[in-house]
């Protein structure tokens, strides 16, 4: 097994996309990318830290590839907002992947590059070494499981979810 690590804005938001994909074994809610000791959410949420919210996925190479997790990210995601994502704004919910090595972020460069030459946009995703991760409170994981009427307004609200 193996891990990735995606900031995505609300980690609640950008669970699913990972959650039930082929060779994906669990989604872990929780903090990257601060130079703080350990994190919280309040504070990550007010931007009293450099924490970003952050999403672990464990899964298999065997089964799924790292280039096939970033394609799913850059799915969930707005990559043209370089100020947070959709209602949720600032350092917290501004968007990173973070790698554990060449070869992850050769990946991510290449679909970054890839996305800006298709869109004529300028992609905002942040490329950074994995430097270690704050498990979320325990309220936080699966919250789109525990809290689905909550979560489904969540999504409408913030925009993620066109509804016509």
């Amino acid at each position: 097994m193996k891990r990735a690590y995606f900031a995505g804005g609300c980690f609640w938001c950008i669970t699913p996309a990972f959650k039930n994909q082929k060779g994906v074994s669990g989604v872990i809610s929780g903090y990257s990318g601060g130079t703080e000791t350990d994190a919280v959410y309040e504070k990550v949420k007010r931007q009293e830290t450099s924490h970003r919210e952050t999403i672990c996925v464990e899964y298999d190479p065997a089964a799924v590839s790292f280039r096939e997790l970033v394609a799913a990210f850059f799915s969930s995601v707005d990559p043209f907002d370089g100020e947070g994502q959709y209602i949720d704004r600032g350092r917290s919910y501004t968007l990173a992947v973070y790698c554990s090595g060449p070869e992850e972020e050769k990946i991510v460069t290449e679909k970054i590059m890839e996305t800006e030459k298709i869109s004529g946009k300028k992609v905002f995703v942040s490329v950074e070494k994995f430097t270690g991760f704050y498990p979320a409170e325990e309220y936080h994981q699966d919250y789109y499981l525990k809290n689905p009427e909550e979560f489904e307004r969540e999504m409408i609200s913030s925009g993620r979810k066109n509804v016509r």
